[in-house]
C-alpha cells in the first residue's frame, strides 16, 4: 500500500513587474484574485497588492541590503507549510521571479518537498526602467548584446568577468549596484571601457517618483553624490544606447 502524501495546495512564483501596477500581467492579477496566501517582497507596491482578494493572508517577507525581514529558509518552509495545508500560495516578487529573485532556489526547495509549482513571468526592471526612459537596450547600430548583471553579492562587490563585460557594442544593466557604483564604474574603465561611455542611474523606475541621473562612467559617481540623498531601487545602465534616451529626466 502506498504511503505517498498527496498535496492539494500549489505555489505560484509570480512576477509583480518593476513597480507600476499597470505592468502586472493578466495572469498574475488573476492569481492574486484567487490566492489564499500571498508572500510578497519589499519592492511590491501597494497598487499591486490591491489585486489580492479580500481575506487573503498577506505576509511580508522582504529583503534589502544587509537587512532580511525573513531568512530564505524560513520563506521556503512557509510556502511548503501553506501548500501542504491545501492552500493556493502566491510568492510575489518584484520584476521577474527568475531574474535575481532567488526563484531558482525556491523551485528547488518546493520540488524536494513534492509541492506543485508554476512560474508566472513578470516585466523585469531592466525592460521596465529602460522603456520609461526610452532607452533601447539593444540597437542594431550600437548594441547587439544585452547583459544583465547583479551589482551586489553577499560580500558586497560581486566577482565578475570584467573582460567579458567590457567588450564593445553591448549594453550592461546592473541591478542593485547603487551602493558600489564607484567601484563598478572604476572596474569598467580599468578593464577597457571608455571613461566617456554613457551611463545612467535610474531610481524608482516605472513609478511617478522615477529619477534618472545621466552622465558617463567617469562623471556619474560624482553626479549621483551631488543628487543624494536618494532612496528606492536603482538600476545602472551602461552603453552607447543611453545617449539615445529621450525620456523624462
Amino acid at each position: 500500500m502506498s504511503t505517498a502524501t498527496t498535496v492539494s495546495g500549489r505555489v505560484y512564483l509570480v512576477g509583480a513587474g518593476p513597480g507600476d501596477p499597470e505592468l502586472l500581467t493578466l495572469k498574475a492579477a488573476r492569481l492574486l484574485g484567487r490566492a489564499d496566501v500571498v508572500l510578497h517582497d519589499r519592492l511590491v507596491g501597494a497598487g499591486v497588492l490591491e489585486h489580492c482578494r479580500p481575506g487573503a493572508e498577506l505576509i511580508f517577507v522582504g529583503k534589502r541590503r544587509a537587512e532580511h525581514h525573513m531568512r530564505q529558509a524560513e520563506i521556503h518552509a512557509l510556502m511548503i507549510d501553506r501548500a501542504r495545508a491545501g492552500l493556493l500560495v502566491v510568492r510575489l516578487k518584484g520584476g521577474d521571479p527568475l531574474i535575481f529573485g532567488r526563484g531558482g532556489e525556491e523551485i528547488e526547495s518546493l520540488a524536494l518537498a513534492g509541492i506543485p509549482v508554476e512560474v508566472v513571468p513578470g516585466v523585469t526592471a531592466a525592460a521596465g526602467c529602460a522603456a520609461q526612459s526610452l532607452i533601447p537596450l539593444t540597437h542594431r547600430d550600437l548594441a547587439q548584446t544585452l547583459i544583465l548583471v547583479s551589482g551586489h553579492s553577499q560580500d558586497g562587490e560581486p566577482a565578475l568577468d570584467w573582460q567579458a563585460l567590457c567588450r564593445p557594442r553591448q549594453t550592461l544593466v546592473f541591478y542593485m549596484g547603487h551602493a558600489v557604483l564607484d567601484r563598478l564604474t572604476a572596474r569598467l574603465i580599468g578593464h577597457g571601457l571608455a571613461s566617456d561611455l554613457a551611463a545612467c542611474l535610474i531610481l524608482n523606475g516605472t513609478l511617478p517618483t522615477a529619477r534618472r541621473i545621466t552622465g558617463t562612467l567617469a562623471t556619474l559617481p560624482e553626479l549621483v553624490r551631488g543628487a543624494e540623498p536618494l532612496d528606492g531601487p536603482a538600476l545602472l545602465v551602461v552603453g552607447d544606447v543611453v545617449d539615445r534616451a529621450r525620456g523624462p529626466a
